[in-house]
């Protein structure tokens, strides 16, 4: 490349838009074309902690996936929390972190510095660290990864050029954006309306990719952590992904035609309720989760141990259990290796990388 050490900032207007999984196939199709590349995130969100402290996972993810020496891979600045935003509003924090901005990214061996952004344009903001900030200080070019909601969409994305340019002082630092998950049935309109409209605007689309199933879906290990479930079967096969969740509680003939429908469901329904347990073992079924703290049937057990479908049993009302899973769904992060390369396919085949990298030398 022709500037060594370059900075590329992915953002997007709201969180859970899919800024970690554009950096993953972007980088995949970066390092197939041979170009040298850093990973870092300055604002940490995603925290676990283990003996020797703090770790942003989605880092620790992508780092280990591309396979990154250490030295090219930036643990976060700072680790976003209320304990940190309460510190410094009560002036407990006074660092100036966009001073130490620079430091934090400086690379010698990289030809290319991908850094993913806060969740929104504004976070951040109290510590000097929002997405104009980091861009302003690094000199960053930006891309804009947005997940389609509706033709509103053009809205969003007109508006977020307008701030990032308002904020560059010589212009707007936004190379592009990358439209992901869109409903098969609005790519057409996609293409056809929203695209050339964003060219004209001077937003280059560098990327339409279409919604996959399996991108949305969930681990079965995933929601038995967050229902706090006792797996009582197959616990060597809670890599199952589910892609939608059913409810059984209707009579067993009204539920067969109904799980019928589904596919690579989790199947919430009362631990009393062999019948629908039964038929959802019948059909394309990846999870059974068994409310009210009732333990199921030995053959119903025993059938799920055949077909090698876990169970999950939970002191949850079905509401409550419903409530919960759906919001695993709408928060998905990328740690399974299945999605690793759904998510690389699809950049390869509707992400314009060529431009990405004529736009950035």
């Amino acid at each position: 490349m022709a500037n060594p050490s370059q900075y590329l900032l992915i953002v997007s207007t709201e969180a859970y838009s899919g800024k970690s999984a554009t950096i993953l196939g972007i980088a995949h199709q970066l390092q197939e074309r041979g170009i040298a590349i850093s990973y870092g995130k300055p604002l940490g969100t995603v925290i676990s902690k283990d003996s020797k402290g703090a770790i942003e996972e989605d880092v620790r993810f992508i780092a280990a996936t591309l396979n990154l020496e250490r030295e090219r891979v930036k643990m976060p600045l700072l680790y976003l929390d209320e304990d940190t935003i309460a510190g410094r509003l009560q002036g407990e924090d006074s660092t100036d972190y966009s001073g130490t901005l620079k430091d934090y990214c400086k690379d010698g061996g990289s030809d290319l510095v991908l850094l993913e952004g806060p969740g929104t344009l504004a976070e951040g903001s109290l510590f000097n660290l929002s997405a104009v900030q980091i861009a302003q200080q690094l000199n960053a070019s930006i891309l804009l990864v947005a997940r389609y909601s509706s033709l509103f969409l053009v809205d969003s994305l007109l508006g977020a050029k307008q701030y990032l340019g308002a904020f560059a002082g010589k212009g707007s630092p936004l190379l592009g954006v990358s439209i992901n998950d869109i409903p098969l049935d609005k790519l057409e309109a996609t293409q056809n309306k929203i695209k050339p409209f964003l060219e004209e605007q001077g937003i280059p689309v560098l990327g339409m990719l279409p919604r996959n199933n399996l991108l949305r879906s969930v681990s079965v290990r995933e929601l038995a952590g967050r229902l706090g479930a006792k797996v009582l079967c197959r616990p060597d096969r809670l890599d199952l992904m589910v892609e939608n969740l059913s409810i059984g509680a209707m009579n067993v003939n009204s539920a067969l035609e109904y799980f019928r429908q589904g596919r690579n469901m989790a199947v919430v329904t009362g631990g009393d309720r062999t019948d629908l347990q039964m038929a959802a073992l019948e059909t394309s079924t990846n999870c059974l989760i068994l409310t009210g703290h009732v333990r199921p049937q030995p053959l119903i057990l025993s059938r799920a141990q055949d077909l090698e479908i876990p169970v999950l049993g939970i002191n949850l009302d079905t509401l409550t259990t419903v409530e919960i899973a759906d919001r695993a769904f709408g928060n998905v992060r990328i740690q399974e290796p299945i999605k690793v390369q759904c998510i690389q396919e699809s950049i390869r085949q509707y992400f314009d990388t060529n431009r990405l990298i004529n736009s950035i030398i």
